[in-house]
């Protein structure tokens, strides 16, 4: 009720009801019209009549003072009614508005209540994610650790199997030939028979049926020999070597043919105590030769042992240990098909490099190869925002990490995107944005480095190769460029730092354009090597960065490391120019280094079919092949090479396939020796001489 209310209210009180009298109204209205008649009647009326008249006049008018004071009397009890009801309007509107105030505080503490609640569940929502995650990681991880075991074992026991089989056929050949041997002497000096220790399980000579020997050196399953393993399953294999070097076998592989049973003559007679004498020294040599070989692989075994244990041990000291681990632990791949979706919402690849059809076409082309059937194909996942947040700024973290109902709810977060000419949005005029799939997509792909990259430094796989989108090397802390959104190289080196306490790591970015991201995130840090090949044409080339002279800084200065090609494309660089910085520049640096772990920028825009906005370059995707067997030799083999840069479809999946096979160790298609003797255009001399240079001045670190 406000003051417009009490107006409205009072108007409608009767005033006419609170007066004391009414008036009757007169039944004949009065003309007032005079006239002269009248008047003169006036005139002769008698005196009384003029007296009766003056006092009702009077009465008259003291009646209507009456009213008027009545009148007055009455509006000034409305006006007090009227203060008493705007006094009871405002004392209720004080009250409905503590009521309310009170009822709205309690609302707001009601709702944050059920926030704290809602963060409480999706916290423990994520705990238990979190363990489920590491409960199937280490099912994971003991599946594999089984499977590897049951790998082993069957392979140690196909080669007992067939080191048994063999030392039964060499011992076989052994004892007929002691036979023969016994059988020439007897003809020679004749006497009487009997079966000696090397002949117990002839039977006697008697006209009962023959018993043919197979030829010399087969061995048939179907004779009767009663040779049984006598030793553990680890010593077969040296016992089979021994025999082959033993003097026996080689008298065995003359060209006599020896006699069967039927044909020779009987064996000489010895007493029994120098049967039992022969007996003895037979099984002492035995237990001997048993015994020298448990010692030999028992000594093989430890230094297997401290092989595997990578970091606590000098390098290089049992090779053969190192070459059996290679060949027992798998390649790794990863790849996911969600990557995909992160495309343009104007639906047209052609106007796009980096697109889908990128990573689909690599994946294909090594399944088609058979490739991918000899590889470990391994689960990817989703990067957290902390790992994530090791390399990048926290805003640009939940900008580009999380979904945009997240970006909405936060004010904080504002996207900067800008209208293409293709009518889809981006962050610049390459690098595409999707709101519902581009979140998901970069954070999958850093993800999915960042596991492959542990197994292969914990030792559960022997290197690996990452077909991943979008790429990483362009991005830095705080801006995405160059189709890149999340550094993923970088972010997988500081994790392998941070977690697993990884002392020295080599990046090398063979990628066409120059990584700036990852130079930024390790220019002050002398444990992570950082490595580029790239053309920069004197800053001219995007991103424009990657010039010779930028070496690091602070206590990182030496540790970066650009092979800076300038010159333009007359001529471009190709096979020879990159064989000729790896020999000159990379491979000296690297081993001075001693890496622990190899990480690669594997861009392949420098191959040639790129247009010279994109590349330029004249590179053979088998060169790629050679330089991914020269990092190799680094770090005990564990090498990761994660997809960059590369347009031209053809290009990528045959240096992909080129990289893959050198990775598994298979034979590579051979380079021309005219290549190998060509020598590098002198605009690639002028930049490699430029970067020993430059290096020079930090013989300490690297000499070049």
């Amino acid at each position: 009720m406000d003051y417009h209310s009490v107006s409205l209210f009072l108007s409608l009180v009767d005033i006419n009801s609170a007066l004391p009298l009414r008036l009757p109204p007169a039944a004949i209205p009065m003309d007032l019209r005079v006239d002269q008649h009248h008047h003169q009647q006036q005139l002769s009326m008698s005196p009384s009549a003029a007296q009766a008249s003056a006092a009702q006049a009077s009465a008259a008018q003291a009646r209507e003072q009456q009213l008027q004071q009545e009148l007055l009397s009455l509006k000034q009890k409305q006006q007090i009614q009227r203060q008493h009801l705007i006094a009871e309007f405002q004392r209720q509107h004080e009250q409905l508005n503590r009521q309310h105030e009170a009822q709205l505080q309690e609302h707001v503490k009601h709702q944050q209540e059920l926030l704290a609640l809602k963060h409480q569940q999706e916290l423990l929502e994520h705990q238990r994610k979190m363990e489920k995650h590491r409960l199937e990681q280490e099912l994971e991880k003991h599946q594999r650790e089984q499977k590897l075991l049951l790998l082993k074992n069957k392979e140690r026991g196909q080669e007992s199997a067939v080191a048994s089989t063999e030392v039964k056929m060499r011992l076989q050949e052994f004892v007929l030939n002691k036979k023969k041997a016994l059988a020439q002497r007897s003809l020679n000096h004749g006497g009487k028979t009997q079966h000696t220790s090397l002949d117990q399980s002839s039977p006697p000579q008697t006209g009962m049926g023959t018993y043919n020997h197979p030829v010399l050196g087969i061995y048939n399953a179907r004779d009767d020999f009663p040779l049984r393993k006598t030793g553990t399953k680890h010593t077969h294999t040296l016992l089979c070597v021994d025999a082959l070097q033993s003097p026996s076998i080689h008298m065995l592989r003359g060209q006599h043919r020896p006699l069967g049973r039927t044909q020779s003559a009987p064996l000489p007679q010895q007493n029994a105590q120098a049967q039992a004498l022969q007996q003895l020294v037979v099984q002492q040599q035995h237990q001997q030769f048993l015994e020298k070989h448990k010692q030999q692989f028992q000594q093989l075994h430890i230094n297997k042992v401290e092989e595997e244990r990578w970091g606590g041990g000098g390098r290089g000291g049992n090779m053969h240990v190192f070459v059996l681990m290679s060949w027992v632990l798998p390649a790794g791949l990863v790849y996911d098909s969600l990557m995909q979706k992160h495309q343009c919402m104007c639906g047209n690849t052609h106007s796009h490099p980096e697109h889908a059809g990128r990573i689909q076409s690599i994946w294909s082309r090594l399944q088609e190869t058979g490739l991918r059937g000899q590889c470990e194909c391994i689960r990817g996942r989703k990067a957290t925002l902390e790992e994530l947040q090791t390399v990048h700024s926290e805003a640009h973290v939940l900008l580009y990490g999380t979904n945009p109902l997240r970006q909405k709810l936060d004010c904080s977060v504002t996207p900067m995107l800008v209208r293409l000419p293709c009518g889809g949005v981006g962050v610049d005029s390459d690098t595409i944005w999707n709101e519902v799939h581009s979140s998901t997509a970069v954070r999958l792909a850093v993800g999915s480095v960042v596991e492959l990259v542990f197994k292969v430094a914990t030792g559960e796989l022997k290197n690996g190769f990452a077909v991943v989108r979008p790429p990483g090397h362009h991005a830095e802390e705080s801006t995405p460029m160059g189709f890149c959104y999340f550094n993923s190289v970088a972010i997988a080196a500081r994790l392998l730092q941070q977690r697993l306490n990884v002392c020295k790591i080599l990046i090398v970015d063979w990628d066409v354009h120059h990584g700036n991201g990852t130079q930024q995130a390790f220019y002050d840090d002398p444990n992570v090597l950082y490595l580029s090949l790239h053309r920069y044409d004197d800053g001219n080339f995007f991103p424009g960065s990657g010039a010779p002279d930028e070496v690091g800084s602070g206590p990182g200065v030496g540790f970066n490391v650009n092979m800076a090609f300038t010159g333009g494309l007359d001529p471009p660089m190709g096979d020879a120019e990159y064989l000729a910085a790896f020999r000159s520049v990379v491979m000296p640096i690297a081993n001075e280094f001693s890496p622990d772990v190899v990480l690669v920028s594997s861009g392949f825009d420098a191959v040639e079919g790129h247009p010279p906005p994109l590349g330029g370059y004249t590179l053979t995707s088998k060169c790629f092949g050679y330089l991914t067997r020269q990092l190799m030799t680094l770090a005990e083999g564990r090498v990761v090479l994660a997809l960059e840069g590369g347009h031209d479809l053809m290009a990528i999946c045959d240096a992909s396939e080129a990289c893959v096979s050198a990775l598994l160790g298979n034979q590579l298609d051979p380079l021309p020796q005219t290549l190998l003797e060509q020598r590098p255009n002198q605009n690639a001399v002028c930049s490699i001489e430029k970067v020993i240079e430059t290096h020079s001045e930090y013989q300490a670190q690297f000499p070049i």
